[in-house]
C-alpha cells in the first residue's frame, strides 16, 4: 500500500510515526516497509489472505476512513471490490500472522 503521500517528511521515522497511527488509532495491523528492507518508506505490507469478506470491508473502512479524514484528495482513489472472490474458497482460519508482529489480528479490537 503506497501511502507515500501521508508522511510528513520522506523519512523511514515518519514511516514509523505513520504506522503507529495506523496500528494504535485506526486498529489495523499492516506492516511498515521498513520491516521488509523497502528502499524507499512510505510503503506498507497489507496481508489479507485470510480475511474473509466482511473482516474486508471492515479493514477497508477504517483506512478509508482515515485516510479521507486527513487528506481529503484522496477519497475518490480508495476502491473497494471483492467480485473476484467466492464465498466458497473463503474459509474461517484462524489469522495467521507474522512472529514478529506486535497484534495478533489484521483488525486490532474489531467493531464496525
Amino acid at each position: 500500500m503506497d501511502l507515500r503521500r501521508l508522511l510528513e517528511d520522506s523519512t523511514f521515522e515518519s514511516e514509523m510515526a505513520l504506522w503507529r497511527v495506523i496500528i494504535h488509532d485506526v486498529k489495523l495491523n499492516v506492516s511498515p516497509g521498513l520491516s521488509f528492507h523497502c528502499s524507499e518508506p512510505g510503503w506498507f505490507r497489507v496481508c489479507f489472505a485470510n480475511m474473509d469478506d466482511e473482516t474486508m470491508r471492515v479493514a477497508l473502512r477504517r483506512i478509508r476512513g482515515f485516510v479521507t479524514a486527513k487528506w481529503q484528495c484522496w477519497e475518490s482513489n480508495l476502491k473497494l471490490s471483492l467480485s473476484f472472490r467466492r464465498l466458497d474458497d473463503i474459509g474461517m482460519a484462524p489469522h495467521m500472522m507474522s512472529p514478529h508482529s506486535p497484534i495478533s489480528s489484521p483488525l486490532v479490537g474489531a467493531r464496525t
